[in-house]
C-alpha cells in the first residue's frame, strides 16, 4: 500500500524554489564535451610566422625525430613514433597563434600594422589547408593595459581585416589578466569589432591567460578565475596558464621556474575547477628548455618535455603551450602514449557497464562518462581508430560513447 502523503501542490511548491536554481546551473555548466580540444597551441612571433610555418614546424620535427627514433621509441613504442612521424608529415599543428605580445615585443607602429596584416593572411591560407589546417587559430595580442591595449585593439581589428573575417577556429588569448572586472571589456570589444566590421554576431572568442597571482586569488579572497569564466557571456574558450610570468609573480627563482613547480599547480588546480562543466577548457603553459645544443641537451630536453606533458595529462590538462619545433616530437608522442594506454584499460571497463557484468571494478555513472570521455579524447586527436576501440570493447561504438559522454544514453542496471 502506497503511505505517500505530499499532495500535487507541495511537490509544486518544490518546483517552484528550484526552478530559478536549475536554470542558473543549466545556463552556467551546461557541461558540453570538450573532446575536441586541441592537444596544444603553438606561438609563433609575428615577425616570424607565414603560411607555412606549420609545414616548416612539421619537417623540423620530423628531422629531429629521425635522428633521436632510439630515444623516442624507448619512452613509448614503436608503432606510436610510426603514427607521430604520420602525424608531423599530415598536420603537424593542432592549433596555431600568431604573437604579437611577449614573443613579439614592442615595435614601431607601423611595422606592427604591416605585421598584423600579415598575419591575417597568414590565418586565412592556413585555415585554407584542408587535411592540413589547424582546427583552432588566432593571434595573441598585447595585453589590457593602460600602456597597451590601444595597440591591441588596432592589431586585432588589422588580423580580421586582412583575414577577410573570422577564420575557421579563431580565437585570440588575452594576456596578463589580473581581475575578473576585465573581462566584460573583452566582451564589450568583441561586440563593438563585430557591429563595426560586420562580422557576425558572437563570432569572436578569446581566451584567458591566466599569469598573474591576483587572477586567481582575489584581493578579496575570492576565486576572481571563476568569475572571469562566468562574465566572458560564453566567448571564453579557454583559461591558459602562463609560467613564468606567475612563478615570477611569486617569487620563484628562475631556475625553480617550471610547469610542475607547486604554485604551477595550484593555479592550474584552481583553473581546472574553475572551468569544470563549463565548457572551457584548460590548457597548461610552456616550458623555456627547449631541444638544441649538444646531442645531450638535445636528449635531456626531449626527455624532460616528454615528461612534462605526460605528467599534465595525468593531472587532467590536455592542452599545453609548444614553443619550439622539436615539442611537436615529443607533445605527439607523449598524447599518443597517453590516450592508447588509457584505452586499454577504458574501453573493457565500458563495456562490462554497458553489459553491468560487474568485474573487480564497478563503475558509477559519472565514471563511465568519464572514461568515454578519455575514448572519444584518443580518437579525437589520433591516438586510435574506431575498430581499435571495437577491438576492446565490441560495444562501443562513437555513438555509444558519446552518449555515454552525455549522460544521455540509459543503460538497465542489473544486479550482481
Amino acid at each position: 500500500m502506497d503511505t505517500l502523503t505530499l499532495d500535487a501542490h507541495v511537490l509544486h511548491r518544490i518546483d517552484e524554489i528550484l526552478a530559478p536554481v536549475d536554470a542558473e546551473l543549466t545556463a552556467r555548466f551546461p557541461d558540453p564535451r570538450i573532446d575536441d580540444q586541441p592537444v596544444h597551441t603553438v606561438y609563433v612571433g609575428a615577425a616570424q610566422a607565414h603560411s607555412g610555418t606549420p609545414t616548416e614546424w612539421g619537417a623540423s620535427a620530423r628531422t629531429l625525430l629521425a635522428s633521436h627514433t632510439e630515444q623516442i621509441t624507448g619512452l613509448t613504442d614503436a608503432p606510436t613514433v610510426a603514427r607521430v612521424d604520420e602525424i608531423l608529415s599530415r598536420r603537424p599543428i593542432a592549433d596555431l597563434r600568431v604573437d604579437f605580445e611577449d614573443g613579439y615585443g614592442w615595435r614601431a607602429d607601423a611595422v606592427e600594422d604591416e605585421d598584423a596584416r600579415r598575419a591575417g593572411r597568414t590565418l586565412r591560407a592556413v585555415t585554407a589547408a584542408g587535411d592540413a589546417a589547424p582546427d583552432w587559430c588566432g593571434i595573441r595580442p598585447k595585453g589590457l593595459g593602460l600602456t597597451e591595449r590601444r595597440r591591441a585593439i588596432r592589431t586585432l581589428e588589422l588580423v580580421l581585416d586582412a583575414a577577410g573575417g573570422v577564420p575557421p577556429g579563431f580565437v585570440f588569448t588575452v594576456p596578463k589578466l589580473r581581475a575578473a572586472e576585465q573581462v566584460p571589456a573583452v566582451v564589450a570589444l568583441c561586440e563593438e569589432i563585430e557591429r563595426a566590421h560586420g562580422l557576425p554576431e558572437h563570432s569572436l572568442r578569446f581566451e584567458l591567460q591566466i599569469e598573474s597571482p591576483q587572477a586567481v586569488i582575489g584581493a578579496d579572497g575570492t576565486v576572481q578565475v571563476a568569475r572571469a569564466v562566468h562574465l566572458a557571456d560564453g566567448r571564453c574558450t579557454g583559461l591558459h596558464y602562463g609560467t613564468y610570468d606567475y612563478s615570477a609573480a611569486c617569487g620563484i627563482a628562475p631556475r625553480q621556474q617550471s610547469a610542475d613547480h607547486p604554485v604551477a599547480d595550484h593555479a592550474k588546480s584552481v583553473m581546472l575547477v574553475a572551468a569544470a562543466q563549463t565548457g572551457v577548457r584548460v590548457s597548461d603553459g610552456s616550458t623555456q628548455v627547449v631541444p638544441e645544443g649538444t646531442d645531450a641537451e638535445i636528449r635531456n630536453a626531449l626527455a624532460r618535455h616528454f615528461r612534462l606533458v605526460t605528467r599534465a595529462l595525468e593531472r587532467g590538462y590536455h592542452q599545453g603551450w609548444d614553443m619550439h619545433p622539436g615539442h611537436l616530437v615529443t607533445r605527439w608522442a607523449a598524447v599518443l602514449q597517453f590516450h592508447r594506454s588509457a584505452l586499454t584499460a577504458a574501453a573493457p571497463r565500458i563495456q562490462a557497464y554497458l553489459q553491468r557484468r560487474g568485474g573487480s571494478v564497478i563503475d558509477e555513472p559519472a565514471t563511465a562518462q568519464a572514461l568515454a570521455t578519455i575514448v572519444l579524447r584518443g580518437l579525437g586527436c589520433g591516438a586510435y581508430t574506431e575498430p581499435d576501440v571495437l577491438a576492446l570493447a565490441p560495444d562501443c561504438t562513437s555513438e555509444i560513447l558519446h552518449g555515454l559522454a552525455d549522460r544521455t544514453l540509459p543503460v538497465t542496471h542489473t544486479d550482481r
